[in-house]
């Protein structure tokens, strides 16, 4: 049995790359003596050559942390209801603020008494308390004549300022941020609301505590007749207090017919063809520069970034993240769920060798387009990088209807929906240039099954030439200042979890232990993401929301990072559904880095939000 805080080591991240348990170099200590007579003689003895002044010794090469489960919250789990989502402390109060979406409210955890013991149950235990539970949409309908809550979706902390991301009933209507002053026992104070965009689905503070930045996704509805634009607002925080309102930056621009048009890059990925650029763009995600002068924004859908100057609040550019290929060395993937091979199978003429389903090959003309949800930010020698979590993400909209209605708009009804907009298609599926894909490679066995952008890589006669995934299975470094990609992690996710997990838990989902199920869209679908600065060296923390767990590199060197653990808990030989209690952390969907100084342990936190299981879990690095 597989399970619970299992963690794998790389000594290094070169030879090979990949995990070994417990790896340790040993070394033998040799000591030699020599011998020499008792007697002495006249021979002269030349005065002693003078001893060379001793080289400095080198720096100790750093210690590579760990991570330990300390802490978890557990009650009362519901399946995949978004108990525990988006994640962040408040230091004074030693609470965690959780993201509860099954109850449309934010959980104030007691984290107070932590200490560095680890859980010696970790798939079931639960050692943290409940503070309060505080009803942010309530608070925002009081304070606003006419709003209805539709549910809060982030929640940020600096200080004992917290801001709450909170979207209108009416998905396509402009949504609000909640703020609230803590005291030292975590009570919450409502202050204010301040109108963002539609669907505001990420609330960042930056350190310095001057800036609000919340990503307004704009979301269309179900049948695409309202398509809101993307946007984001920009909040102004003097001594404490926030702005009554919101500096509001729109893309409008770079429409076709707008001024800046032409400053739109071409790899920005604009999918549906009755949109313009603004309403396309779907702004997810926020982190900040290390100086507080600039916010980073993910277009996620639309494989770009923004970056906003916050001073003379505006959009400065966008930049676009480009493809990773799935031709190139270390840069494979498993793109089947349908290729393993036994003995009958071979019998059969399905396959030729017998192997177990984890097949990580490479591709030509196959590419994934990195798509990231979560980004990060840090500095080193002065120059700026951005972080991502390389999850990738279709659209998919639908309503209800009977199916005379939905082909009468031109849509397709399909098991009971009416689909009004899907950009992904099975390889299987499509039309592909013969001269340049073998017919074999829509196997499901090989290409067949995976799902890629339909928009994406067609020729003038309508065949592909060019197929491209979504998301990346990785996590990439770009430099901020040119949005050069500087590195990615490859193929790393999928080499480290086949290892480790082997057909016990490569490529699971996240609601069942079910091998292998999700090669075929987008595999550990890397997603949480949180940096942190440990006695000088920069982490990265990723989470895999698929297969669950997450990777720990050492990103000081931006373009050479070397990965140091994979942590899972996770019960791989649970009946997830009936036997939820026990299970583990499923889903990592937020995270959130708290540096010593603030941690009750007196060593560095790392808090995982846990969609699926419901659960909040605290991990000590040390």
């Amino acid at each position: 049995m597989l399970s619970a805080a299992k963690k794998f080591n790389a000594a290094k991240k070169n030879a090979p790359l990949f995990c070994k348990r417990n790896f340790l170099l040993a070394s033998t200590l040799l000591m030699i003596s020599g011998c020499g007579s008792d007697g002495s003689d006249n021979t002269p003895v030349p005065p002693p050559t003078p001893t060379p002044a001793p080289e400095p010794a080198p720096a100790p090469a750093p210690t590579d942390p760990s991570m330990t489960l300390i802490g978890r919250f557990n009650d009362g789990q519901q399946l995949d209801q978004g108990m525990a989502e988006i994640v962040s402390f408040h230091a004074a109060s030693q609470s965690i603020l959780v993201i509860n979406a099954a109850a449309s409210r934010v959980d104030i955890l007691d984290a107070s008494e932590l200490d560095s013991e680890a859980l010696s149950e970790p798939t079931s235990n639960s050692n943290l308390s409940r503070r309060s539970q505080l009803d942010v949409g309530a608070d925002v309908e009081q304070a606003v004549t006419g709003f209805t809550s539709g549910g809060i979706n982030s929640v940020a902390v600096n200080g004992n300022l917290m801001a709450v991301a909170v979207e209108n009933d009416a998905r396509q209507a402009d949504g609000f941020i909640a703020f609230y002053q803590l005291d030292n026992l975590g009570a919450a104070t409502f202050i204010s609301a301040v109108e963002a965009g539609a669907l505001p689905d990420n609330v960042q503070i930056s350190s310095d505590g001057r800036w609000v930045v919340s990503a307004n996704e704009g979301e269309p509805s179900g049948d695409y007749s309202n398509d809101p634009e993307g946007s984001i607002s920009v909040i102004a925080v003097t001594d404490g207090s926030p702005a009554s309102e919101a500096s509001q930056l729109r893309f409008n621009e770079f429409n076709s017919d707008g001024s800046r048009a032409a400053e739109l890059p071409a790899g920005v990925r604009i999918s549906h063809p009755g949109a313009t650029v603004a309403q396309d763009l779907e702004p997810e995600y926020v982190a900040f520069s290390a100086d507080n002068s600039t916010a980073y924004v993910s277009l996620q859908e639309n494989n770009a970034i923004a970056v906003i100057d916050l001073d003379n609040p505006h959009i400065e550019r966008i930049f676009a993240l480009g493809s990773i290929d799935h031709g190139a060395v270390d840069n494979g993937l498993d793109a089947s769920n349908k290729d393993a091979c036994d003995e009958d199978d071979i019998a059969d003429g399905k396959c030729s060798t017998v192997n177990d389903g984890i097949n990580i090959r490479r591709y030509q003309h196959l590419y994934g387009l990195p798509m990231p949800d979560s980004i990060a930010s840090y500095s080193l020698n002065d120059t700026r990088y951005v972080v991502t979590a390389n999850e990738g993400d279709s659209r998919e909209y639908s309503y209800s209807t009977d199916e005379a209605s939905c082909e009468a708009a031109g849509h397709d009804y399909d098991d009971g929906s009416c689909f009004s907009w899907v950009d992904e298609k099975r390889i299987g599926k499509l039309d592909l240039d013969a001269s340049i894909f073998d017919s074999s490679l829509q196997d499901n066995a090989q290409l067949g099954r995976l799902k890629v952008m339909r928009d994406q890589g067609r020729n003038a006669s309508g065949e592909y030439e060019a197929l491209y995934a979504f998301g990346g299975r990785s996590f990439s470094i770009f430099n901020a200042d040119s949005g050069e990609r500087v590195f990615n992690s490859g193929d790393d996710f999928e080499q480290i979890t086949a290892t480790q997990l082997g057909s016990q838990g490569f490529n699971n989902n996240n609601d069942e232990n079910a091998f292998d199920n999700r090669s075929d869209d987008k595999g550990p679908e890397p997603e949480a993401l949180a940096i942190g600065l440990i006695d000088e060296r920069h982490y990265a923390f990723i989470g895999l929301e698929r297969t669950g767990g997450i990777m720990l590199y050492d990103i000081t060197e931006p373009s050479s990072p070397r990965f140091l653990e994979y942590t899972l808990n996770r019960n791989l030989d649970s009946d997830i559904e009936n036997e939820l209690a026990s299970a583990g952390d499923l889903g990592p969907e937020g995270m959130k880095f708290v540096e010593a100084a603030h941690s009750p342990t007196g060593h560095p936190l790392l808090l995982v939000g846990n969609e699926v299981s419901g659960t909040t879990s605290v991990y000590e690095i040390k």
